[in-house]
């Protein structure tokens, strides 16, 4: 069975070491009237180098249990935002 790939966007990044949260959202349709609906979810991603930062875009892949939250490994960084000023 394949592992789900999910793309995000990091929240949270360097308050836990090797550990990144990562905001998905989705559309679901709505059962009843038909539109679109966004959902929003958020994991616990590992993250072995420290590499994501804040506003980063990333992929993210199901894979073993890291811990008792992380699920998740990240896979790619799609763009990176280098330091604010």
């Amino acid at each position: 069975m394949p592992r789900k790939e999910f793309f995000g966007v990091v929240l949270s990044a360097g308050k836990m070491q090797k550990t990144v949260k990562v905001k998905v959202e989705t559309l679901v349709k709505h059962p009843k009237y038909k539109k679109y609906i966004k959902r929003t979810k958020k994991y616990l991603v590992h993250d072995p180098e420290n590499r994501a930062q804040v506003g980063d875009k990333v992929v993210i892949r199901e894979g073993r249990p890291f811990s008792k939250l992380k699920r998740f490994f990240l896979v790619k960084i799609l763009n990176e935002e280098g330091p604010k000023q």
